[in-house]
């Protein structure tokens, strides 16, 4: 059997010595490093570095973005380290067209901020002005811009009776927000026998004849209905009782009837 190499006591005393001055050496690179790390952290809290610089708001369509900033607090006074996230989203909240935010802040001093609108339904129309209505149900107040016409949801032409606008802006928000957009225009057109009844001019050329009452559930079915239809020959689309379809060019007593097995 081979012997093993005898290692002398004098041979391992310098590899020893070695290797504690390179621990040594490793455990002062690691506490010189968080004394520099420390001291730069302390340097930075203290200085103006530390303050907001930069705030940037995203996902706002109507608010305007200095809004924003105003209800957040934050200033270029602000200390990145004050920011409280939750709170200033709490805040931002608060506006009335604001559904959601969320603050994030961004080293070394930059901050920002996200929102999410709630989308606009609706505008009513009333004495040259416009009054944006939300998808919960609230009205805001009369736009401010009176040269830009609002065309990013229908307009509520002769809508009088308050407790009628709250009503079917309850039935309005029901449906999806692919069918809301497809309308133009709705006008309040009561009769002698429907005070409810109103019509509605679609982005597709069609005329819809409807009542307020229960008009969520029938105006669900305004694709399908229109897809039986010549896209060509435009008219009137009645949803009051039952379902049928009007070109204009008649003249008569002919109507097209709409199945509603077929929907």
């Amino acid at each position: 059997m081979e012997k093993g190499k005898v290692v002398t006591l004098e041979d391992r005393v310098p590899k020893i010595k070695q290797h504690r001055k390179q621990k040594a050496n490793r455990r002062l690179v690691v506490y010189l490093s968080l004394f520099f790390i420390l001291l730069f952290l302390i340097i930075y809290s203290q200085s103006s570095l530390s303050k907001v610089s930069g705030i940037s708001v995203d996902g706002n369509v109507h608010v305007p973005e200095e809004e924003i900033i105003e209800l957040s607090e934050i200033t270029k006074e602000t200390s990145i380290w004050r920011v409280d996230e939750e709170k200033v989203a709490e805040m931002i909240q608060l506006h009335k067209e604001v559904s959601a935010a969320e603050v994030q802040r961004k080293f070394p001093n930059g901050v920002e901020i996200r929102i999410e609108e709630y989308n606009r339904v609706a505008y009513i129309y009333e004495s040259g002005n416009y009054y944006p209505v939300m998808e919960n149900g609230k009205m805001l107040s009369v736009l401010d811009d009176e040269d830009s016409l609002p065309d990013d949801a229908p307009l509520m032409m002769n809508w009088k009776n308050g407790e009628m606008v709250e009503s079917f802006i309850g039935e309005l928000i029901k449906l999806p927000e692919s069918i809301i957009y497809s309308i133009s225009e709705i006008h309040h057109t009561p009769t002698d026998i429907d005070q409810y009844h109103i019509t509605m001019f679609m982005n597709d050329g069609f005329e819809v004849s409807a009542t307020v009452r229960d008009f969520s559930n029938k105006m669900a079915s305004y694709p399908s209905i229109v897809e039986q239809l010549d896209p060509s020959v435009k008219g009137v689309i009645n949803l009051e009782v039952g379902t049928f379809f009007k070109p204009y060019e008649t003249t008569g007593e002919e109507e097209e009837e709409t199945d509603e097995s077929d929907r």
